[in-house]
């Protein structure tokens, strides 16, 4: 139903952006949130996917049409939902995904949270030829500086949780975290999603 959204961003959380469009906030889930907590006052596109369930309605956002092309080929995988999708696109290497996908590497793609060997093993099977091809151009919008008491690696320690991550996974990643030089929510999570695929 829906394309693109334009409007301001107004929260940024773990899970979803609020984008206020003409005086309506739409609620959108996203990959990493915090690739839209830009400057306030600037209007963003998100690109969106409407999914109707006898009990939600939910729209799903993205940073482009790269991006919502890879999202649709992946829910459309045996055992893979909007959500698991999500957890995989979080990962800022989309060209990597489709590199392994395209290369049979399952290995690759078992180190994302809920997917196992066989349903790695089957976005595969049903991707291999869809994706031949296909390059990533995905924008990536920087975050926000950080503030006191490092609230920027708590925002990315909190992302890692919603995108379906083990709190042991979390923890293990966060005494690597503060041993890099990241500054940014964006920073530090595009490093911890590094260090854990």
């Amino acid at each position: 139903m829906y394309e693109y959204l334009t409007g301001l961003v107004t929260s940024v959380t773990p899970q979803y952006v609020v984008l206020e469009v003409s005086g309506v906030g739409y609620q959108l889930f996203v990959a990493n949130p915090y690739r839209f907590q830009e400057d306030p006052a600037k209007k963003v596109r998100i690109y969106v996917y409407q999914a109707v369930r006898d009990d939600a309605i939910t729209l799903f956002g993205f940073v482009d049409r790269a991006e919502k092309q890879l999202f649709l080929q992946l829910i459309n995988v045996s055992g893979i939902g909007p959500k698991s999708a999500l957890a995989i696109l979080a990962n800022p290497d989309h060209q990597g995904l489709i590199d392994a996908i395209a290369n049979d590497n399952v290995g690759y793609l078992t180190k994302f949270p809920g997917i196992g060997k066989k349903t790695a093993s089957q976005i595969v099977l049903d991707l291999k030829d869809k994706v031949a091809g296909m390059t990533s151009n995905t924008l990536l919008t920087p975050a926000a500086p950080a503030e006191t008491d490092n609230p920027a690696l708590q925002d990315a320690l909190a992302a890692l949780t919603a995108l379906g991550y083990k709190e042991r996974e979390v923890k293990r990643i966060k005494k690597q975290l503060l041993k890099t030089d990241a500054n940014t929510t964006q920073e530090y999570l595009s490093q911890a999603l590094a260090l854990i695929n």
